[in-house]
């Protein structure tokens, strides 16, 4: 019974270790998120702004530029999958993964190849342990992404869809899959195609009050197309990739919270189960000691 209750004991102080750790971990995601959440909101109305600017361009000037040209027959497409660099959160990683699946599975079915890029160590791991081939990633940020990575991934994706046809990694369309930040509690696995670019907005009708930016032109449609269409494709990967690291955060928080509250559970558990078995053993230590004192009264009263 000493035995048993050392084990308990042991895993007492190892769930009591663990919990330390969880609990560390859940405050650095909380302090984190609320820094992560600002550099999104923020990266918003610059993502805002560029999308009418191109959206104008586009709309109102008819210029046949190759980031917006439909093709004929498209046959490869390029998903970007971005994931996280560390795990303990959750199911952030393997949402995002089902929904890259999913994204592929329906491509395939429309008759397209589908070439992978990563970003994130996660999704690096899942794709390299089942053998798929994985056209280029990226990894180490995550949690903190920084422009010159997106500038890095979008001029890499425009590169393979303007190359031309016949090329290794030449595609014809352009998807990225990432997780939405909704709200601390709700975070959306979200797939959108960026290239080529759907560009709706310039057709809306503004709000009540809502007056349109009049845009001017110079030198030409074309010459502002070439220089307004990277910049969006590279914004709108860093907006995904702001967006991924708040819901990376939000995750890990939720799911440190958990594993702590977990940990004070079998806490309890293992310390009730330890002192029933500390006082089965005491129990038993005096049962013992009450027969052998019996067992002498006998023995004595017999020798008399």
């Amino acid at each position: 019974m000493a035995v048993s209750l050392r084990e308990y004991r042991a895993r007492i102080k190892s769930t009591e270790s663990m919990k330390k750790i969880t609990r560390a971990m859940e405050l650095i995601a909380a302090s984190r998120i609320i820094k992560a959440q600002q550099r999104a909101q923020s990266a918003a109305p610059y993502a805002r702004e560029l999308t009418r600017a191109v959206s104008a361009v586009a709309t109102y000037s008819n210029v046949d530029h190759p980031l917006t040209r439909e093709p004929e027959d498209p046959k490869r497409a390029a998903v970007l999958i971005v994931t996280s660099d560390r795990g303990l959160a959750g199911a952030y990683s393997s949402s995002v993964l089902k929904e890259a699946e999913r994204l592929a599975e329906r491509l395939r079915g429309e008759g397209k190849d589908v070439v992978t890029y990563i970003a994130g160590r996660k999704g690096e791991a899942y794709y390299k342990f089942r053998n798929r081939p994985i056209a280029q990633s990226w990894t180490g940020f995550s949690d903190q992404p920084s422009y010159d990575v997106a500038h890095e991934i979008g001029r890499t994706l425009i590169d393979a869809f303007l190359a031309d046809e016949g090329e290794e990694n030449a595609v014809d369309e352009v998807h990225v899959v990432f997780t939405r930040f909704r709200s601390m509690l709700v975070q959306e696995p979200t797939d959108v195609r960026l290239l080529p670019l759907e560009v709706v907005e310039g057709e809306e009708k503004p709000s009540n009050g809502d007056v349109l930016p009049l845009y001017e032109f110079e030198p030409s449609p074309e010459e502002v197309l070439d220089g307004l269409l990277p910049q969006y494709v590279q914004s709108r990967i860093f907006f995904a990739l702001l967006q991924a690291a708040a819901s990376e955060l939000a995750a890990r928080q939720k799911a440190m919270k958990s594993a702590t509250d977990n940990a004070d559970e079998l806490i309890k558990k293992f310390t009730r189960i330890a002192n029933q078995a500390r006082q089965a053993g005491i129990t038993q230590e005096i049962s013992e000691i009450v027969g052998g004192v019996n067992a002498l009264a006998d023995a004595q009263a017999g020798s008399e």
